[in-house]
């Protein structure tokens, strides 16, 4: 990177295994890291000693620190000259904020370089034996936020109903139990696949398999809660054939040495 650059680099949805070798390169030249809270800490100690870590974080309803300030943060270290990265969990671009930064970025004259990343809505799905898409179940998906770009205006559940193929919401489970009565009362079979993934490609993931129906009661059953997917589509019904078991990153060590 040349110096007074920023990358906006995505960390994947949590295991440390799935980021890019180009992103790795960029936490191990980084001046300043600025992270989201899911961030792997695992992927942050890669960083160089003389690195400066910042957590930007937020959590549902709790936002310590704005979003302009984030990019203010960006705009002052990168002005100094610094290597920046934006470490964000699964991909910049993936309702993670990045074409915002990038654009204030711009508008300084910064120079920045989007690193993508996997993002939980395919590669967290996977880690649960659901492939968004099959031949013979889903053509397509759709991916989704909970909410309105505003915040707490409701999506339009009544389109969102009628769309074929996959369908998977992000940042929804504080209204999973009516988001799924919404489907239903807009024409989606109670009967539907559903599931809910828990910390998704995490050692602690968990998972819940229902229908529209009885997704809400088994997530309270098993106990789930953000952050989670919720998948609905016919291709859960692949999850427990296609589960399996992650490699050890030991195998893989990061930091490249051999083991």
């Amino acid at each position: 990177m040349n110096k007074g650059n920023v990358w906006l680099v995505g960390a994947g949805p949590g295991d440390v295994g799935l980021i890019t070798v180009k992103g790795l390169h960029g936490i191990q030249s980084a001046d300043v890291i600025v992270h989201d809270r899911l961030v792997n800490p695992e992927l942050i100690a890669l960083a160089p000693e003389h690195c400066e870590i910042i957590n930007v974080g937020k959590e549902q309803d709790h936002h310590p620190i704005s979003q302009d300030e984030i990019n203010r943060i960006l705009v002052k270290h990168a002005q100094a000259g610094k290597q920046v990265v934006r470490l964000k969990g699964g991909d910049p671009y993936v309702f993670g904020r990045g074409g915002e930064e990038a654009g204030v970025l711009a508008q300084h004259g910064i120079p920045f370089e989007i690193v993508p990343g996997i993002s939980s809505s395919i590669g967290g799905l996977a880690y649960a034996g659901i492939p968004v898409t099959h031949r013979d179940y889903a053509s397509g998906f759709h991916v989704v936020t909970g909410h309105s770009a505003q915040g707490n205006e409701q999506q339009n559940w009544q389109v969102l109903a009628q769309l074929e193929g996959t369908l998977i919401i992000l940042m929804g489970m504080t209204r999973l139990a009516e988001i799924c009565q919404q489907l239903i009362w807009h024409g989606k079979s109670p009967a539907t696949p559903a599931a809910v993934i828990m910390y998704a490609t995490h050692p602690q993931q968990g998972r819940a398999i229902g229908t529209l129906e009885t997704l809400a009661a088994k997530v309270t059953e098993e106990n789930l809660h953000a952050p989670a997917l919720i998948v609905i589509g016919e291709v859960v019904n692949l999850s427990h054939t296609l589960s399996f078991t992650p490699t050890s990153l030991t195998e893989y060590p990061l930091d490249g040495a051999r083991p």
